[in-house]
């Protein structure tokens, strides 16, 4: 099926009444105006949506910010352990307290003791002690014999040597005329008795 030529160009003939370039034109320009109007309305709507989200957003941020814990505050796992840890410091501080009402009940007890010993040396009569320890003097004696130590006395009633018997059954003699200090001849008799 061939259209002819002919009838085509006498079909657009027929047709130039019903058309009308400056008609169609503006008809173009409306619709172009339109489409341009309906394009700015929706990229005006765009903006105020996108504007919407950008502070729907920020407010999402400022709701998730205000409803999650605080870094100053601590987390309920944290907050148990300092109330355990609060809890096992009061105890032993009451330990502590308990212990020191403890040792000042015994030094007020000693103190006591001690007022008791003062008070009884305040009454002590130096006299009639001088005469117990004139028979004292032979209980030292022993005493010292006893550790294994006996002094020798010279002709003039001074000790000028000291026998010395040591854990080991030796004997020692320590001469008291060599010179040394008291502390010297002291550490010599107590190392040459615990050899």
């Amino acid at each position: 099926m061939s259209i002819d030529v002919q009838e085509a160009i006498k079909a657009i003939r027929e047709m130039l009444p019903i058309i009308d370039p400056e008609e169609d034109y503006l008809t173009i320009v409306a619709a172009e105006e339109k489409i341009a109007a309906s394009e700015a309305k929706r990229k005006k709507e765009l903006d105020e949506i996108h504007g919407n989200l950008k502070s729907l957003t920020r407010l999402l941020e400022s709701a998730r910010v205000s409803s999650t814990r605080p870094t100053s505050v601590p987390s309920a796992e944290a907050h148990a352990s300092a109330l355990n840890e609060l809890d096992r410091n009061r105890l032993a501080l009451a330990k502590a307290i308990s212990d020191a009402e403890g040792l000042v009940a015994s030094r007020e007890a000693e103190l006591t003791a001690l007022k008791e010993e003062s008070r009884r040396l305040e009454q002590y009569d130096p006299a009639a002690e001088h005469e117990k320890e004139l028979d004292g003097t032979a209980l030292r004696l022993q005493l010292y014999k006893g550790m294994g130590f006996e002094p020798i006395i010279d002709k003039d009633k001074n000790i000028s040597k000291m026998l010395v018997r040591s854990q080991s059954g030796d004997i020692h003699t320590v001469d008291f005329t060599t010179g040394k200090t008291d502390l010297e001849y002291t550490q010599l008799l107590w190392k040459l008795a615990s050899s």
